[in-house]
């Protein structure tokens, strides 16, 4: 009878998707990739690193010169840190609750017409996502779960620094730090796997419903990513995805921005659509004191994107994650 029972128990456990391997969690990128088992709990940070350089008109690279014959000063060079802490927690089998808060770092290099450079710089916490994950469909090592959230308004829109022009004028839409707006989402994740490879599959739509206190609305949002990892060991296990992003043009405009001060004040200027090609790594502690702890990496680089107006190039992502789980994971 033990005999038995114990190859049942293996059986279950071949065929059945698993988190507890190294490539059980998506590339560090994708949120709300995988659920918990009723009690468990999981910590995370994240600290994402995007770089943009140059500009593009559509989806042509543009000089300082054609920037110069509309506006008065040119974007050169983009930073933004972002560092995430999130929160998991399953109160049963078929529900995982989450959600995530964000600490946002920009700085940005320009020129102006009359060859000066200067620099802006915006800083503070960024809007708050809350989510829960529903199960809706698990067997022979397949799960589907749907991602119902909305996003908190909690970042401001209301940042500021000093220009050659004007002191402590209003920044950029870029610079500023969240919508303004209560964004509700939706949308669903596939997950596979064999015994030594997984994959995934998530989409999710972004809405703006409303307009903010400055009287603009950011664009919706739609993402899709697809991801294959295998194996290395029992600790390390190796991503490739493709993640395509497209954002909507904002709608309306905030009056204390001049648009034909420099391109990113100007909200024609919005909305753009990307592919990216990310490579990553995720390690898990399997054992030990340290059991269920994970780190991981991963790079984003773009393969192509084409944008409404004229716009910053976008450049790599890099993000660097730790995830902790408590309890049976």
């Amino acid at each position: 009878m033990g005999s038995l029972l114990l190859c049942f128990v293996l059986s279950a456990q071949e065929t059945s998707w698993s988190s507890s391997r190294p490539d059980g969690h998506a590339p560090i990128h994708v949120m709300g990739d995988h659920m918990h088992t009723k009690g468990e709990w999981m910590f995370s940070y994240r600290f994402m690193s995007m770089n943009m350089k140059g500009m593009l008109n559509e989806s042509s690279e543009t000089q300082n010169t054609t920037v110069f014959e509309i506006y008065m000063a040119a974007p050169q060079k983009m930073t933004m840190n972002m560092q995430m802490l999130g929160f998991m927690y399953a109160p049963s089998d078929k529900l995982t609750l989450m959600i995530m808060g964000n600490y946002i770092s920009n700085s940005m290099d320009l020129l102006t017409k009359m060859n000066v450079d200067f620099e802006t710089s915006s800083s503070g916490f960024g809007d708050i996502s809350v989510a829960g994950l529903i199960h809706l469909l698990s067997q022979k090592r397949q799960k589907i779960h749907a991602n119902v959230g909305v996003s908190v308004p909690i970042g401001s829109l209301d940042q500021r620094g000093d220009t050659p022009m004007m002191n402590n004028v209003r920044l950029a839409y870029p610079m500023q730090l969240g919508s303004g707006t209560w964004d509700p989402y939706f949308g669903a994740t596939y997950l596979g796997q064999t015994a030594a490879t997984s994959w995934g599959l998530q989409s999710i739509y972004k809405f703006r419903l409303a307009e903010n206190s400055e009287d603009y609305t950011l664009g919706s949002q739609w993402s899709a990513v697809g991801w294959y990892a295998f194996q290395a060991s029992k600790n390390c296990s190796f991503s490739a995805s493709l993640d395509y992003l497209s954002i909507g043009s904002i709608k309306g405009e905030d009056t204390e921005l001049n648009p034909m001060m420099m391109p990113l004040f100007n909200a024609n200027n919005s909305g753009r659509n990307q592919l990216n090609l990310g490579l990553g790594s995720n390690y898990l502690i399997a054992e030990g004191v340290l059991r269920n702890l994970r780190f991981a990496l991963e790079v984003n680089i773009p393969l192509s994107q084409s944008v409404e107006g004229i716009q910053m190039k976008n450049g790599l992502t890099s993000t660097l994650g730790i995830q902790y789980a408590l309890g049976h994971h």
